[in-house]
């Protein structure tokens, strides 16, 4: 039995004025942050400048919340540019490979003790003929 996959399947899906769960619950938790701030900042200084960093905070989640840029939301977006920032001289793009790698961020080689693995393939042959030679006297 085939089954017809959706091809974006990890689209998120708007529900509240064009805001997907996640971005949803990202301002949830920002604007909780930002009332808990403002009610303990709030008893102890007035509440003009007990709002200043607590709107502050509300608009940085609110940013982290709708940021895209180039498919990537926040974080995705933030541990690619700690790795091209960390690896900007040894950075090598390579056709057909996943760039993004969140395990890799923190690896770095060093080049001038970096090993060349390439195959001898003459060697490999030689090998194969010498087993060849081998089962054809047996």
């Amino acid at each position: 039995m085939q089954y017809k996959i959706p091809v974006q399947i990890e689209n998120e899906d708007p529900i509240v004025l064009g805001l997907s769960l996640r971005q949803l619950a990202i301002i949830v938790v920002g604007w909780w942050i930002w009332y808990s701030l403002f009610v303990s900042l709030a008893k102890s200084m007035d509440t003009q400048i007990a709002a200043v960093p607590s709107v502050a905070i509300l608009i940085i989640a609110i940013i982290i919340a709708v940021f895209k840029y180039s498919e990537m939301t926040f974080i995705p977006f933030i541990l690619a540019f700690v790795r091209f920032k960390t690896n900007l001289e040894e950075r090598k793009w390579q056709k057909w490979v996943d760039s993004f790698q969140p395990i890799d961020i923190w690896f770095l080689t060093n080049i001038e003790n970096k090993i060349d693995n390439t195959i001898d393939f003459t060697s490999k042959i030689n090998k194969i003929k010498e087993l060849d030679d081998k089962i054809n006297k047996i």
